[in-house]
């Protein structure tokens, strides 16, 4: 493990803000540089969320880091981590999760409101029916693998944490550390 005061004032990638399209270019962009330099990735993340399928994807660019490139890979909470960015953090062996004191995580469900009209014959609308719930199943099969990636070696198991993120599930940095979602408190 890096140095706490390296982990605070060194990252080399660094994410403020909602994560968007323009978050995962900045990224990918952060990961080139580090991947033609020798350093470890020190990832520092303040987010009250964004788009899921972007931090999945920012996710897969740094385990695809960890796998290829044979060097270590931190991240460091700082304040508020909420939603999206539990994704990105999910990406990172729970040794190399650091949060600062004053970090506040947040777990939910995705969500979705949509409204479904039918309108016409029956077996249109059993169609229309059945697309909407294999968006709805393969939605939460994205979201369980997520839980899982991030419970993976903690002290929480998936069903204390599907209950706990069903109404919002809000974790202060000492309570990660005692559930076993980080490896320390900076």
């Amino acid at each position: 493990m890096l140095a706490p005061n390296a982990l605070l004032s060194q990252p080399n990638i660094r994410i403020f803000g909602l994560i968007g399209t323009g978050t995962f270019w900045d990224v990918v962009n952060q990961l080139e540089q580090i991947r033609s330099g020798p350093d470890d990735l020190v990832l520092e993340l303040s987010t009250e969320g964004g788009d899921a399928d972007t931090a999945r994807r920012i996710a897969l660019e740094i385990s695809l880091f960890i796998r290829d490139s044979g060097r270590q890979a931190y991240f460091v909470g700082k304040s508020f981590v909420y939603s999206a960015g539990i994704t990105i953090m999910a990406a990172f062996p729970i040794a190399n999760r650091a949060l600062t004191y004053d970090t506040t995580l947040l777990v939910h469900e995705r969500r979705t409101k949509e409204t479904i009209q039918l309108d016409g014959p029956m077996q249109a609308n059993i169609q229309i029916i059945r697309e909407h719930l294999a968006v709805l199943e393969t939605a939460q099969r994205i979201e369980e693998q997520g839980f899982k990636n991030l419970i993976e070696g903690s002290n929480i198991d998936l069903p204390t944490l599907y209950q706990r993120a069903r109404g919002n599930y809000y974790i202060t940095a000492p309570e990660a550390l005692e559930l076993g979602l980080i490896g320390s408190i900076l």
